[in-house]
């Protein structure tokens, strides 16, 4: 028979392990010696205690689950209760209560922990209700818009709440959403209307200033220009489109008649040059203008620096296109800066040109692979065709992503 402190085993072979109860069967060895068998259910014990140990450290340091820990706690309790060791039996059970305490307290904390993040996020996505609401009535509309497409993405990283407390605030953010989109909708429908009616009022300004280009009425003619082109400001923009052309309509109607005028007047070319000096320094008040740095400004000072040159009248002939081109570039320069803010206030053209960049990337994409497939097969009359329209392709993608980079990315 051999024994240690913890086990022994009889002449039969019987194991059995030393309890506060009493001595309890491990199991039987008929395999070898006695001291062979206790040395194997010894190591069944040194196997329990490190396996208590590791899942000591899991719930101490990993995020195990309660339910999770639970589960192996029973299967270690299960070994020791079924004395299928020989060791000290009671310090591993002792130990497995001390782990289920520490789990119990463990979900208890978790619980409360989960509890305080269901009220934040309930705190965070009713604040940015709060701000979607608040931006639904704002006019800053592309600075709206884009902090409403932030809004979404900052709610698609919060916790969902319980179904019923989630539902009612996505409708609310929602519907301040559809509410910001659809008064935004109006905005531009209502811009693109007036643009509409600017056009309609230049159309028939044109139309008078062209019917008096051949005039010989000088005074009265030249004054009824003068009171076109305030009406012509006053109209507003046309769209874009039809902006440039109706003004060179304009604007040539106009030439027709002053050139006329010069032509009948040229005697008065003494009398002029005294226009000339005060044309240019006019042309170089208002070159002080650009770069523009203040639209609103900058449009006002050149209306008065263009009131005052119009009432000055003409100049010599061969000196006018200079000064006039000085006062012209100066004007180009604020109808460039205007264009510029109305590209940076236009979200559905920066849209359009965005998927018209996209279109011609796929195609010269396309282009290249042809390319490239022609070439591999000896296709070089084919490569070559199609090399040219690639040249096509490609020099519109240029012209359409410098366009996109005018609207600011």
């Amino acid at each position: 028979m051999s024994s240690d402190p913890w086990g022994r085993v009889d002449e039969t072979g019987t194991v059995y392990v030393r309890t506060a109860e009493g001595e309890k069967v491990v199991g039987s060895w008929q395999a070898g010696t006695p001291e062979e068998a206790l040395a194997y259910f010894e190591r069944k014990y040194e196997g329990l205690v490190v396996e208590i140990g590791l899942l000591e450290k899991r719930v101490k340091t990993t995020d195990l689950s309660a339910k999770d820990a639970q589960t192996a706690i029973e299967h270690i309790r299960q070994q020791v209760d079924e004395h299928h060791a020989v060791g000290d039996l009671a310090a591993l059970a002792a130990r497995l209560d001390k782990l289920t305490e520490s789990v119990e307290s463990r979900r208890e904390e978790r619980k409360v922990q989960k509890a305080k993040q269901a009220d934040e996020a309930r705190s965070a996505k009713e604040a940015l209700v709060t701000e979607a609401e608040e931006l639904a009535q704002s006019e800053q509309w592309r600075a709206a818009g884009e902090r409403l497409r932030a809004l979404v993405d900052i709610w698609k990283g919060l916790p969902r709440l319980d179904r019923k407390s989630d539902d009612e605030l996505w409708h609310r953010f929602s519907h301040a959403r559809s509410v910001f989109s659809k008064r935004r909708k109006g905005h531009f429908a209502q811009l693109d209307a007036q643009r509409e009616d600017a056009r309609k009022a230049k159309e028939r300004l044109v139309a008078e200033a062209e019917s008096l280009s051949n005039s010989t009425d000088w005074g009265t003619t030249a004054a009824r220009y003068r009171e076109l082109m305030a009406d012509w400001k006053a109209a507003g923009r046309a769209q874009r489109e039809h902006e440039d052309d109706l003004w060179n309509r304009f604007r040539g109607a106009q030439d027709v008649f002053f050139a006329a005028r010069s032509g009948v007047f040229a005697e008065r070319d003494a009398e002029q040059t005294d226009n000339l000096r005060l044309k240019e320094e006019l042309a170089t008040e208002a070159e002080k203008l650009v770069p523009v740095t203040d639209l609103k400004a900058a449009r006002a000072a050149f209306r008065g620096v263009n009131e005052r040159w119009e009432a000055i009248g003409h100049v010599p002939r061969d000196a006018r296109p200079k000064v006039e081109g000085r006062m012209q570039a100066v004007e180009r320069a604020i109808q460039e800066a205007e264009e510029a803010e109305w590209r940076r206030t236009n979200p559905e053209a920066r849209a359009r040109a965005a998927g018209l960049t996209g279109q011609l990337q796929d195609a010269v994409e396309k282009l290249r692979k042809q390319i490239d497939a022609a070439r591999a097969a000896g296709n070089d009359a084919k490569a070559d065709k199609l090399s040219r329209e690639l040249e096509g392709r490609q020099a519109l993608l240029d012209q359409a992503l410098k366009g996109l980079e005018e609207f600011g990315g």
